[in-house]
């Protein structure tokens, strides 16, 4: 497989500078961390690393170096398409380099010949009450994956530590070729009478997600590229990266590790922001009957954070500028159904809440991310949340199928380059009140 031999042509100068780190600058100090960031969720301390991605809060997250809108020119496409398809980009995470069209493609062959699902993992999906929330289904079928563990198999024959990487490779080749698929089947099992889809072959690894949910529009297989790609990593501070990366420097396998970071990306203040922000946005078109005027949606966003709630989907963590990804996002809108009401309304709020923002005076970066758009391309194509209305979590789990991309290459080059288990040292409040009182 060229992939694996492209990693083993490169662990050995890898290895090496890590070594070098470790041993003639072990002690130096990359920073000092504050009580304020003690107690505040150990905000922007810089003691993570990765070369995969990193957010610059000036001009948005760069995969391998790379901005977004120089991928969607450089990574191969198929004929005919606008968008790459997603072997490209899972190439360049995991090996730092643009790919070959055939390199692109070897990958994209890779997950067609590791696509079939054990009938145990529709299983245990059917088992649960179609009320079940979409994320919990998925998280639960990841594990369920687990009993096909190479990395779990080899590491218990006696594996040499610095081979561990070989079979983590191949459980998350198997685990991203198996995720669209089984997110198809959460999905369909939700709404559309439990029906299993299989994938079809003349089909890429993101077009065949839309095929099997029932979205058979060309349009919708660009989206879905699209949207892979955009949120395939975003650097290691987020929840469900770190999380993976807690879970797998146990020596946890891909499927322990990728579940907790799934359970991770569940959270209001993660992944579930996207349905959020949409849910946002059916309130307001709901109020107005449609699209309200600038003068009303500037009344109703200054409501909404006069009684105490935020708008989600602007404001980040990092970036001190519009996300990149929400612009991506919005040129795509604008090119195929610039007419549609919820998209026409995500531009106006994008118009508008903004300035409010800056007139409130409490956020220091009050532009969209990626979260403020994204449900209404998806809405557009007809595909569910829930009952539409942005509460049930199926918008999750695409982010889900996305993440999984960059939270495994992670996890493999962190086993390739030996990463120790993770183990902060805590300390009591009481132990910082008498470090300030010295």
């Amino acid at each position: 497989m060229n992939l694996k031999q492209q990693i083993v042509q490169q662990l050995p100068e890898w290895r090496a500078r890590h070594q070098r780190l470790v041993k003639e600058f072990g002690g130096f100090k990359v920073s000092e961390v504050s009580i304020a960031q003690v107690l505040g969720g150990v905000r922007d301390v810089k003691a993570l690393v990765t070369d995969i991605s990193y957010v610059d809060p000036n001009e948005g997250i760069r995969l391998r170096g790379y901005k977004i809108q120089e991928l969607l020119e450089l990574l191969p496409k198929r004929k005919g398409d606008t968008i790459p398809f997603s072997g490209g980009i899972y190439y360049l995470l995991l090996v730092g380099r643009i790919p070959t069209y055939e390199e692109a493609m070897e990958v994209e062959n890779e997950w067609k010949q590791r696509q079939e699902v054990p009938q145990s993992v529709y299983d245990v999906i059917q088992a649960m009450p179609t009320t079940t929330n979409p994320m919990t289904l998925f998280s639960m079928a990841i594990l369920a994956l687990q009993g096909s563990s190479q990395f779990a198999k080899k590491y218990d024959e006696g594996m040499k530590k610095e081979n561990y990487w070989d079979p983590m490779l191949e459980d998350s080749l198997d685990l991203t070729a198996k995720a669209p698929v089984i997110a198809a089947f959460i999905y369909n099992y939700k709404f559309r009478q439990g029906e299993i889809v299989k994938p079809r072959d003349e089909l890429d690894w993101a077009a065949n997600f839309g095929y099997m949910i029932g979205v058979e529009d060309k349009n919708y297989y660009e989206l879905s590229r699209l949207y892979f790609l955009i949120h395939s990593d975003h650097e290691s501070g987020n929840v469900s990266a770190h999380a993976t990366h807690l879970v797998a420097s146990a020596l946890s396998d891909i499927y322990y590790s990728t579940s907790g970071g799934m359970n991770g990306l569940a959270g209001p203040l993660h992944g579930r922001a996207n349905q959020e922000a949409m849910a946002w946005l059916l309130d307001v078109y709901e109020k107005f009957q449609g699209v309200p005027t600038r003068e009303q949606l500037t009344e109703f966003a200054w409501n909404t954070l006069q009684s105490g709630k935020v708008i989600p989907g602007y404001g980040h963590a990092v970036l001190r500028k519009t996300d990149p990804r929400f612009i991506v996002q919005l040129e795509f809108g604008d090119k195929y159904f610039p007419e549609d009401d919820l998209f026409r309304l995500a531009k106006l709020v994008y118009e508008v809440v903004p300035q409010v923002l800056l007139q409130q005076g409490k956020a220091k970066d009050p532009w969209p991310n990626v979260d403020a758009i994204s449900g209404t391309l998806q809405h557009h194509y007809g595909v569910l949340d829930s009952n539409g209305k942005g509460s049930g979590g199926f918008y999750t789990v695409l982010f889900g199928i996305s993440r999984l991309l960059g939270v495994t290459a992670n996890t493999v080059w962190a086993r390739a380059l030996g990463a120790p288990i993770e183990r902060p040292k805590s300390v009591t409040t009481k132990m910082l009140e008498e470090m300030v009182e010295q």
